[in-house]
């Protein structure tokens, strides 16, 4: 079954110097507008009225025509206006009580992109032009788009080490649903195994942050000396923000390869649902978690499986993986995380990430069987689970 769906192909491109002057005013625009109808909108709830995306709209309109925001005029209105509807998202999101409420745009800090609809640039054989612009971008196109298809919208951005990005969104008609497997598997994740499989394979932790970790410390160190405004300074920076973007490239590249191998071998994937925004509010393992990158892992394998047909299933943050024997069902009182190897009172002996990947395959097959709780009852008699599959040894 061929299944449409929305994808952006990320490319690099290498823009001329009037078209990075170009593009950093629009950025700035962009932020300007954003900036401009949030105070609107919160000055509007102050005084109890509501401000709607056609409100800002006509106020876009009527500070172009002011002589302090006439400069608005110079760049394409499409990314203006699509800023707009970014913040119109943004508040939806927050009403629906998704998102936090919407903040202003931060010169510095946040993110330089803006968007542009099929109004706004031309597509022609491989040579993308955007609007204001005279020469087509020089794309690096490192992977092909999918044939016959054009894009939708086109979003070019600056990250923090001064790469230039260009994202086109097009309709994949290739991406196909695969044919099922009986495979189902479920992992624990971990710091000294990023992933532990109910297989009994372990996926080493790269630690690609501990890598360069002595080369990171050292343009820090060098970035604190400088001067505030310095041109010193925004060298220092652009050299310590090329590390990071060194470590997450290399960081999301493996996880990209490892939610791939994993969809596609397995019809059922049974993860935990860990609240990763908690787990690092603990100082000792906070960069170890960070880096680790455990929320980025699901989220790529949630938009994967649903790709390709498969099921991804949750199981609850409370549910004693750990402390469960996956032979007998016995719960154990505690299990330091200095622990790694148990026995349990029935005489099995077992590896403590294997056997909580094992009661996750468990207890997530028994959610999709019978509706069953992923949550221990402990008033049963022998404290066993309700999601067991098997039968204790101690029964006849």
């Amino acid at each position: 079954m061929t299944t449409h769906v929305k994808r952006a192909f990320k490319y690099r491109f290498y823009p001329t110097d009037a078209q990075a002057a170009e593009l950093s005013r629009t950025f700035g625009c962009v932020r300007k507008v954003y900036n401009m109808a949030l105070a609107a909108r919160r000055e509007a709830w102050a005084r109890q009225e509501r401000v709607n995306y056609n409100q800002t709209s006509a106020m876009l309109t009527a500070w172009k025509k002011t002589e302090e925001l006439a400069y608005l005029n110079e760049v394409s209105s499409v990314p203006l206006q699509q800023t707009l509807r970014h913040l119109q998202t943004a508040f939806t999101h927050f009403f629906g009580k998704r998102a936090k409420y919407p903040r202003f745009k931060s010169r510095k800090k946040s993110r330089r992109s803006a968007e542009y609809t099929t109004s706004a640039f031309r597509f022609r054989d491989k040579a993308l032009t955007l609007a204001k612009m005279t020469e087509p971008l020089a794309v690096v196109w490192s992977r092909p788009l999918p044939e016959g298809m054009a894009p939708s919208t086109v979003t070019v951005s600056q990250d923090a080490a001064g790469r230039w990005f260009v994202s086109l969104l097009c309709d994949d008609p290739g991406v196909k649903s695969l044919s099922a497997r009986a495979n189902a598997v479920g992992i624990d994740v971990g710091l000294e195994h990023l992933l532990t499989l109910s297989t009994g394979e372990k996926i080493t932790n790269p630690r690609h942050e501990r890598r360069d970790r002595a080369a990171l410390a050292k343009a820090q160190r060098r970035l604190a000396k400088k001067e505030k405004g310095s041109a010193n300074r925004a060298r220092a920076r652009l050299k310590a923000a090329k590390i990071y973007a060194r470590i997450a490239d290399r960081r999301r590249d493996t996880l990209h390869k490892i939610t791939t191998r994993l969809v596609r071998e397995n019809q059922t994937i049974v993860i935990e649902d860990l609240t990763v925004r908690n787990m690092v509010k603990n100082h000792r393992l906070a960069r170890a978690i960070s880096d680790a990158a455990w929320g980025e892992f699901r989220s790529m394998l949630e938009y994967k499986a649903q790709w390709y047909g498969r099921e991804v299933i949750a199981v609850d943050r409370w549910f004693p993986s750990s402390r469960l024997c996956s032979a007998c069902g016995t719960l154990q009182d505690r299990m330091p995380l200095n622990v790694r190897t148990w026995t349990c009172g029935c005489g099995t002996t077992h590896d403590r990430d294997v056997n909580a990947a094992n009661n996750l395959l468990a207890a997530g097959l028994a959610v999709t069987v019978c509706g069953a709780g992923v949550r221990p009852q402990r008033s049963t008699p022998d404290r066993r689970s309700a999601t067991k599959q098997k039968p204790s040894r101690r029964e006849p």
